[in-house]
């Protein structure tokens, strides 16, 4: 099918759930922000890509940061780290975060409170990735879910921790010196299973350590596409990379290579920073892909919510 252009505005978030043999997937909102929308296309001109992803006046597309709920018995995991509320005014603006702890308010929305969470795995560190896991209580900063286990590449907490001029902008140590000076960080590399039923595969392109999180029951399988596959839209348009991206040729080896997978697969796709479109699988259509919405079903447990 056809997707229809990107929202411009912030939908209303209500929670939505699908099964996956025995785990429950639930989306969860940290906000919006909001990026150049000729950095997120690459060398696409922007009567293109505007078409798809419609801009502001001042040349940015509407961004989700969409992590989620996996539940399956006493394991309750968040997956992705939010955006976070630690934003001085001009970096709010600059970005269009829309944020103020809605990562939490979601995740009690879904019926979960941030003392149950066990734990927290993010692809990579990038402060639009893992800017939530750390809250300022006013006392100082402490972990947003503080008996979760935190679970990051190896090489990405590396390079948050110890940024070079070159990724300096796309990270901040305060987002994990707090939980590595506690001791709740664990790092991943190459192809690991993090807990039982949750693997990662590290592919980097996008970043030095970006990762593949997939949740597997039987032969289901659900990957978490991260800025492997930022919106929906570049799914449509695979050879489209991402300025953003420190190695573009792998990026596209990697993207290529994981959509055939996925469609060949059946994958169901989770879609963090797609306004529109948070589950999805694909069908090969020549050397493109057609994305399919799946639908989730509403919580029964907790009205829609406006984060």
């Amino acid at each position: 099918m056809s997707l229809p252009p990107a929202s411009i505005d912030p939908p209303a978030y209500a929670p939505r759930r699908v099964q996956l043999g025995d785990w429950t997937i639930t989306e969860l909102s940290d906000g919006h922000l909001r990026l150049d929308g000729g950095a997120m296309w690459g060398v696409v001109p922007r009567a293109m890509w505007g078409k798809w992803t419609p801009p502001d006046d001042e040349n940015r597309i509407l961004l989700s940061a969409r992590c989620f709920l996996a539940e399956r018995g006493a394991d309750v995991v968040v997956i992705e780290g939010g955006i976070g509320d630690r934003w001085e005014p001009k970096w709010m603006g600059r970005y269009g975060i829309q944020s103020g702890g809605a990562l939490t308010r979601s995740l009690r929305a879904a019926g979960r409170e941030p003392e149950e969470v066990t734990h927290a795995i993010a692809s990579h560190c990038h402060w639009d990735h893992i800017g939530a896991w750390i809250v300022d209580s006013g006392g100082g900063l402490q972990p947003r879910f503080p008996n979760a286990a935190y679970m990051a590449p190896a090489a990405e907490i590396q390079a948050a921790l110890h940024p070079d001029s070159l990724r300096r902008a796309s990270y901040r140590a305060e987002d994990l010196s707090v939980l590595h000076a506690s001791g709740q960080l664990q790092a991943f590399d190459g192809t690991a299973e993090l807990i039982p039923g949750i693997t990662a595969e590290v592919v980097a392109g996008h970043s030095g350590g970006i990762a593949l999180l997939s949740l597997h029951a039987e032969q289901e399988r659900a990957v978490f596409w991260a800025d492997i596959v930022p919106t929906a839209h570049h799914a449509v348009h695979p050879a489209y990379i991402m300025a953003y991206d420190v190695n573009q040729e792998l990026s596209y080896e990697v993207r290529g290579r994981l959509l055939g997978e996925a469609a060949d697969g059946g994958w169901l796709g989770l879609c963090y920073h797609d306004p529109d479109v948070p589950y999805f699988r694909l069908e090969r259509e020549g050397s493109r892909f057609t994305v399919v919405p799946v639908e989730g079903q509403p919580c029964a447990s907790s009205p829609s919510a406006q984060v």
